[in-house]
């Protein structure tokens, strides 16, 4: 077994390969993510260090069900969309997403690298809300499903026919 590291140093962190992410319903969105808490060994945190480059989204208008979340701004500005208000960030502010939480989602309409550290909790199951699509993603361990809101059937009604 490889033992993992408690300590990253801010070279180490520079050297991680960034990983580019799209999100499949935001033809916008364009993150690219390095994973701290995958290096240190975290099952039950998620943390990463993010980038938006200008003009971009980092993921959708969501909200998560079972997992809290926060993002604390490095550097650069963006848009902070929460609920049905609009705020804009910069280095220093904290944004945080307890549980029920409103649709967030962040932008960058700017003209330089909206950097921030972004982390949560990594629960097996959670619901992910996407209301303006009209859909729900359900990730069960490392499988991850979409479904149309148009689909979902309460369960309970139909098992009293």
């Amino acid at each position: 077994m490889t033992e993992k590291p408690n300590l990253l140093k801010a070279s180490e962190i520079a050297a991680i390969e960034e990983f580019e992410f799209h999100h499949p319903l935001n033809p916008n969105s364009e993150v690219y993510l390095r994973s701290l808490s995958n290096i240190i060994g975290f099952e039950r945190i998620g943390i990463s260090i993010a980038r938006v480059p200008p003009g971009k989204e980092s993921f959708i208008y969501h909200a998560h069900h079972n997992e809290e979340e926060w993002i604390y701004i490095l550097s650069g500005r963006g848009i902070a969309e929460i609920g049905n208000q609009e705020y804009e960030v910069e280095s220093g502010d904290f944004v945080g997403f307890g549980l029920p939480q409103p649709p967030h989602h962040l932008r960058n309409p700017f003209n330089e690298d909206l950097v921030y550290l972004v982390g949560g909790e990594k629960v097996r199951f959670d619901i992910g809300v996407f209301p303006r699509q009209g859909k729900r993603g359900i990730r069960d361990g490392n499988s991850a499903y979409l479904v149309d809101d148009s689909a979902l059937e309460d369960f309970w009604k139909s098992s009293d026919q």
